[in-house]
């Protein structure tokens, strides 16, 4: 067995106030299980075409170097236009990861677009009968959000296989989906390390299941009856390339669809290159955005945790209650998400 710190090197080489009472849910009876060393992890394309130079092999490098043995989903490599080969097929690499018992855990290898238009049909008997993390980010949003919904087990949003798995993206993710642990996730020392300071919106603590992933994903699957149940969440939320307009314009669909009356805290992410690149531009800011939206909540929030289209993103656990301390910036576990 490759020890933590032996695999650390692999992938670093490679590179007070009130508390908001939230809903928490009863815990799913099964878990997906831990990862080990050694295990099998399917990897599959749910979403757009893996077209980039050297992307598969840059995923498989990466499951390598976690001590992991790939498994490429049949359909992985085609193509139909941007997509990662027809609906069909791609759902069907997905079912066939979930159903074969030797895989312990699914990466996706990239989001883009697509992973909406094959959730009705993936089978959801299978996935419901074979708990596995999942784990990816951006369009795959749309895969943890419904299998919160119709399976209600956790899963990992956390960089897909081909991006890149620095320091602090691999030791969340040996904490979370490896050790089976609890760790606090953000705050000072990471926002240091990395650059990217956040913000308190509103002081408090809350807690509440961790729900959410990329804001355009998730209001794109507003009123489709994929979306899980949004009351007493923790609410998380990222994008990238999204003017402050567009990222109002969601903002307010969720503000009229009565989202963030629901839920008990809201935490967003990094917006990468969500700004106006106009010089003459006298409009909102996204943060000026974001306080109108969010700085009235009268809940905990915080803006600029780091999650998103960011190096050393930290893994999140969808569907896992969380403590969020918005003065401190941080998400504590409060259980594990594996078994």
């Amino acid at each position: 067995m490759i020890a933590r710190r032996t695999a650390l090197g692999l992938l670093g080489g490679l590179a007070g106030a009130a508390v908001t009472p939230g809903r928490l849910a009863a815990a799913p009876p099964r878990k997906p299980p831990r990862l080990r060393q050694g295990d099998t992890v399917g990897l599959v394309a749910p979403a757009s075409a893996v077209t980039l130079p050297d992307e598969l092999d840059r995923a498989i490098h990466w499951i390598r170097g976690m001590g992991l043995v790939p498994r490429l989903g049949a359909h992985v490599a085609d193509q139909e236009g941007y997509l990662a080969g027809n609906d069909a097929d791609r759902a069907a690499d997905i079912a066939a990861m979930f159903a074969a018992p030797d895989v312990r855990a699914i990466f996706a290898v990239r989001g883009g677009w697509g992973g909406a238009r094959i959730l009705p049909l993936l089978d959801w008997d299978t996935i419901r009968a074979n708990p596995k993390l999942l784990i990816g980010y951006s369009d795959t949003s749309a895969l943890h959000l419904a299998i919160a919904a119709r399976a209600g087990f956790p899963t990992l949003h956390a960089p897909n296989a081909a991006s890149r798995w620095d320091a602090a993206s691999w030791d969340s993710l040996w904490r979370i989906a490896f050790a089976g642990g609890t760790p606090v996730l953000g705050g000072g020392r990471i926002e240091e390390a990395t650059g990217r300071p956040a913000r308190t919106l509103v002081p408090g603590t809350a807690r509440g299941r961790l729900l959410g992933g990329n804001l355009t994903i998730l209001s794109t699957l507003m009123g489709t009856g994929w979306l899980p149940d949004l009351d007493g969440a923790i609410l998380f939320l990222e994008d990238i390339n999204e003017e402050p307009y567009r990222v109002d314009r969601m903002l307010q669909q969720m503000r009229l669809a009565g989202v963030f009356e629901r839920v008990a805290g809201v935490v967003f992410g990094q917006c990468t290159r969500c700004t106006v690149r106009d010089p003459d531009y006298m409009g909102f800011t996204l943060d000026d955005v974001l306080d109108r939206h969010l700085g009235d909540l009268g809940k905990p929030v915080i803006a600029g945790f780091n999650t998103g289209h960011v190096r050393n993103q930290l893994c999140l656990p969808v569907n896992v209650p969380v403590e969020l301390d918005a003065a401190s910036r941080t998400l504590r576990m409060l259980e594990p998400a594996v078994a």
